[in-house]
């Protein structure tokens, strides 16, 4: 297994300490899990259906993610919240070196047994505080985080930090649908989950353009690029 914990990728930092360790949500808690970790791919597998998306399977959307986002060989992707590597197993697929991050040492057990590929290296590490340089990455993929984690804001505005200029972000959560079932997810005690409405997650991103957007039931999926400054305009 290709881990790197936290504690070894901060020495790398240059102001590991300024980078406080972030809350976690109920949710969040509860993927550090072996239990849970264990049967997140079946979950993750039949998700979209159960969610209003009938016969949207995992084949249709990495298909879905490869013709927008075009992954290359050689570029560098952040794989943010990796589970169980759903992802990152698509851009290694594709040629493309990956570092997968997740905060849960059992999801990252799970995701390398069922992606064993040399060219993604795993990371414990909770990206809403990464440490990491700025305009690291070629891209970053998110699979439904940016629901479980805290401060879904904070995460954003790391994640556009992280993107080199021209950098491709691509995103997939619930959007906010304001049903019953939500509403009680997001109290702190039965999972504290967010359901960001696709404008609000756009506006915590104003370094970035959205080029595509999809909704499939429940489900968004947002593709978006890193703004590029030429003199002293930013396109």
């Amino acid at each position: 297994m290709n881990l790197v914990p936290h504690a070894a990728q901060a020495k790398e930092n240059l102001n590991p300490d300024a980078h406080p360790t972030p809350a976690l949500s109920a949710a969040q808690r509860s993927n550090l899990s072996p239990v849970t970790a264990w049967g997140y791919a079946w979950w993750r597998a039949r998700s979209l259906r159960l969610l209003g998306a009938p016969g949207f399977t995992l084949e249709r959307e990495a298909t879905l993610f490869r013709t927008l986002c075009r992954p290359q060989p050689g570029q560098r992707w952040l794989d943010v919240g990796t589970s169980a590597g759903f992802y990152a197993g698509v851009l290694a697929r594709a040629g493309a070196q990956v570092t997968a991050a997740d905060l849960s040492p059992a999801m990252l057990a799970v995701a390398a047994r069922r992606e064993p590929s040399a060219a993604i290296t795993w990371v414990n590490l909770n990206v809403e505080a990464s440490g990491l340089p700025d305009a690291s990455f070629d891209g970053v993929t998110v699979g439904a985080t940016l629901n479980e984690t805290h401060d879904p804001a904070r995460l954003l505005s790391e994640l556009e930090r992280l993107l080199r200029p021209g950098g491709q972000l691509w995103l997939m959560y619930l959007r906010r649908t304001a049903g019953p079932v939500q509403a009680l997810l997001a109290r702190p005690a039965l999972g504290g989950l967010t359901f960001p409405d696709p404008a609000w997650v756009a506006r915590q991103l104003p370094g970035c353009v959205r080029v595509d957007g999809l909704g499939v039931g429940a489900a968004q999926f947002d593709r978006f690029e890193r703004r590029v400054a030429e003199g002293n305009v930013t396109l």
